[in-house]
């Protein structure tokens, strides 16, 4: 498949937000979907839930006893060595909802949120509507990678963590993770965090669950929806390590936070337990791509080889080129300005694609002036 498809062919079979939100012929290297099929254990599943019991689950009135809780479990200990409680397991649609829960239950508006910048922008937007100050922490070019250095969180309650981080692709190593633990001990924070991107690090980086280092202070979120293209089944977890914030849970109502459908349960378990084979082969294309990025992207624009993702953070030699880019090379990418201080000069493109596409994106990108 790699090697056949042309960008209409690919319109031809999306008709998600990737490729309907643009021109007929503009490529979408936008929003995060990739243009790779669906695992065949994902299309099993979803087939056979399809053709059985589509009636309440089982596991309705306890989700943390159903097989997403368990699955979720069984993978962090196969893949990352961390003994996850499933216990404290519950399910959202996405991670904007859980973050957005989170926040409602445990902090009120004029608390601060620290998190690394550039940032995921829906995650900036949650907190400006939310009224929850932001508290960047910077990320600074450094060589071929980025560092970044901690500034006073006082007046933090929260420490949301990015790892691996949305847009740079920075891989944090245990000497920092270790490092921010000390800061959220010392300010006494709740660290939620988002590690979505987990399973689509590349050697010899390696992902780290924050909850290995400082289990009792720690939400985590995560979800098979990026690194199996799953974006449209609406299914995420959050484990509750913090025993406040489970205690605070549980004071809400039982249904108010909705959970996820069977359908993304289904695809979620099939994805963890039996799509690891999909998921290597779905890496070697995508460490191709990130290769291909850096012998073919014109030198006009800056590139840091990403640890983790499928998410290219280019730099620009002007802000606002996004628009520029849409208009004289027809490809669509995300402006770095909405991902806040820091972002205001680069761009972000999904190389999450065939290869014959992602040639023609970086040919077409030779042609703004």
């Amino acid at each position: 498949m790699n090697n056949v498809y042309r960008p209409e062919d690919l319109r031809a079979l999306h008709d998600g937000l990737k490729w309907s939100d643009v021109g007929p012929d503009v490529i979408p290297a936008w929003v995060a979907d990739m243009d790779l099929p669906t695992a065949p254990a994902v299309v099993e599943a979803l087939r056979r839930r399809a053709e059985g019991d589509l009636g309440y689950p089982a596991w309705l009135f306890d989700p943390s006893a159903g097989p997403l809780a368990e699955a979720f479990a069984e993978r962090m200990a196969k893949r990352y060595g961390w003994a996850a409680d499933p216990s404290h397991v519950r399910s959202f649609n996405d991670l904007n909802q859980a973050l957005q829960v989170l926040l409602q239950v445990w902090t009120e508006p004029g608390d601060g949120v620290a998190l690394h910048t550039p940032a995921y922008h829906p995650f900036l937007e949650t907190l400006e509507v939310m009224e929850r100050p932001a508290r960047p922490i910077r990320l600074e070019p450094d060589g071929g990678s980025w560092r970044f250095e901690v500034p006073d969180l006082s007046g933090c309650r929260v420490l949301l963590l990015v790892n691996p981080q949305n847009p740079t692709g920075r891989v944090f190593t245990r000497a920092e993770l270790e490092g921010l633990a000390e800061h959220a001990e010392r300010h006494d924070l709740l660290v939620i965090a988002d590690e979505i991107h987990a399973d689509l690090t590349y050697g010899p980086h390696r992902h780290i669950p924050f909850a290995t280092i400082l289990p009792e202070r720690t939400v985590t979120l995560t979800s098979a929806t990026k690194a199996f293209n799953l974006g449209g089944i609406r299914c995420a977890v959050a484990h509750f390590g913090h025993p406040g914030m489970r205690a605070a849970m549980e004071t809400q109502p039982p249904f108010v936070y909705g959970s996820a459908n069977v359908f993304g349960v289904e695809a979620t378990v099939a994805a963890w337990r039996q799509g690891d084979a999909w998921l290597r082969d779905t890496l070697a294309t995508l460490d191709r791509n990130r290769h291909l990025i850096a012998e073919a992207l014109p030198s006009r624009f800056g590139y840091r080889l990403p640890e983790a993702t499928y998410l290219a953070w280019l730099r620009t030699d002007r802000p606002g080129l996004a628009e520029v880019i849409e208009r004289e090379a027809r490809v669509r990418l995300n402006d770095g300005a909405a991902f806040g201080p820091g972002g205001e000069h680069y761009v972000r493109l999904n190389f999450a694609t065939t290869e014959p596409i992602l040639t023609e994106i970086l040919s077409r990108l030779h042609q703004v002036r």
